[in-house]
């Protein structure tokens, strides 16, 4: 079973990602786009990582905003996965993947 990370380490671990806050047990941002076609497309991206990765981002999208939130489920709160996807979704975003 995957480990839940203590507060202090969601803290440590938030201090290496930008935009991401942590509240209500996970790890949360929200991306603006230029348009609705930008914003598919890296929702596209982030969803064959998340199939990679075998962790799926809570998301919701209107238009050209997305908001995302990452807990793991099965270990009831924010896990080493949640930071991974987290650093990943950043990286697809900024163009660094």
């Amino acid at each position: 079973m995957i480990k839940k990370l203590s507060e202090s380490e969601i803290q440590e671990h938030l201090s290496t990602i930008e935009e991401w806050e942590y509240k209500d047990n996970a790890i949360h941002t929200t991306i603006e786009f230029k348009d609705f076609k930008d914003t598919f497309s890296v929702m596209t991206r982030i969803a064959f990582e998340a199939e990679i990765q075998q962790h799926h981002p809570d998301w919701t999208n209107v238009y050209n905003k997305l908001q995302i939130s990452l807990s793991t489920h099965d270990a009831g709160g924010i896990t080493e996965k949640d930071f991974k996807l987290a650093k990943t979704i950043d990286d697809i975003v900024t163009g660094d993947s």
